[in-house]
């Protein structure tokens, strides 16, 4: 199962990202699966680290945040740095691996009608045959937009034990999304679209474990000083969704750090269950 490497490169601070890291994969191992974390070291595409090499791009300050648009520059260029949801959804594909866990996949960004910041993502969720496991989206986004877009691109999203779209920090927002109960469920509906010869991805919303979740009003309030705050700085762009993490992170007292790890976590131990019935 693939794993992408910006959120330990950029979503959360060491050492914290490099145990996470070794959490992840020993879910994945226990379940009888084999972790693909996919990032780049050196201009290398990597499927998979030696432990060497993900203590070091875990402490490396020089990483660089690279999406589908840049693995060719980041090849060229040698750089080192972490793979995002479409990075990691074209390499995984590439090779052959049908199944990925991410914490939340980028989308619409607010403020979209003054500024066109829209993930490369969707783009890649609409154009890439995948089961994409992910707490819904950012909450740092604009969520119906989101959806919106998701819906317009043709790909399917179906809510794993509830039929609320999630947005990462919170288990549920307004946005009503097709129920799933069971992993064969959602192993049928991806091979029915695959057979039809829809080259889109079948998106996952799992919502972070009810321990953890941080109701959307609660966390709005960060949101909206982080937001003002990157305004203030005028960071755009890819350098926006770090920065907002980072700041959230500083509002929050550290919960939010908390609640991002348990929901990835959760997110990898579904994507273990669905990679491992899809290969039987």
């Amino acid at each position: 199962m693939a794993l992408e490497s910006t959120i330990i490169t950029h979503g959360m601070p060491y050492p914290d990202n490099l145990k996470f890291a070794n959490k992840s994969e020993e879910i994945c191992r226990n379940a009888g699966v084999v972790p693909a974390l996919i990032g780049v070291i050196d201009g290398c595409i990597y499927i998979g680290f030696s432990f060497d090499q993900l203590a070091f791009i875990c402490n490396n300050k020089k990483n660089q945040k690279i999406s589908r648009r840049d693995l060719g520059l980041a090849i060229t260029n040698r750089w080192s740095g972490g793979t995002t949801v479409s990075a990691t959804m074209q390499i995984s594909h590439t090779v052959g691996i049908p199944v990925f866990s991410t914490g939340g996949i980028g989308g619409v960004h607010r403020g979209f009608n003054s500024v066109f910041d829209v993930s490369q993502d969707l783009l890649s969720l609409k154009e890439t045959p995948m089961i994409v496991i992910s707490s819904g989206a950012k909450a740092i986004l604009d969520i119906g937009k989101t959806i919106e877009n998701l819906e317009t691109n043709g790909v399917i999203v179906l809510g794993y034990g509830t039929n609320r779209f999630s947005a990462f920090y919170s288990r549920e927002t307004d946005f009503k999304i097709q129920r799933v109960n069971a992993v064969k469920k959602i192993i049928d509906t991806f091979k029915n679209h695959r057979s039809l010869g829809l080259t889109s991805s079948v998106l996952v919303s799992n919502p972070i474990p009810k321990k953890y979740d941080i109701p959307s009003q609660k966390i709005e309030k960060n949101i909206e000083k982080a937001l003002k705050k990157a305004a203030d700085l005028k960071i755009y762009g890819k350098e926006l969704t770090p920065f907002l993490l980072d700041n959230i992170l500083t509002l929050s007292k550290g919960s939010s750090l908390v609640a991002n790890q348990a929901l990835a976590l959760n997110n990898v131990k579904l994507g273990a269950k669905i990679a491992l019935a899809l290969s039987n």
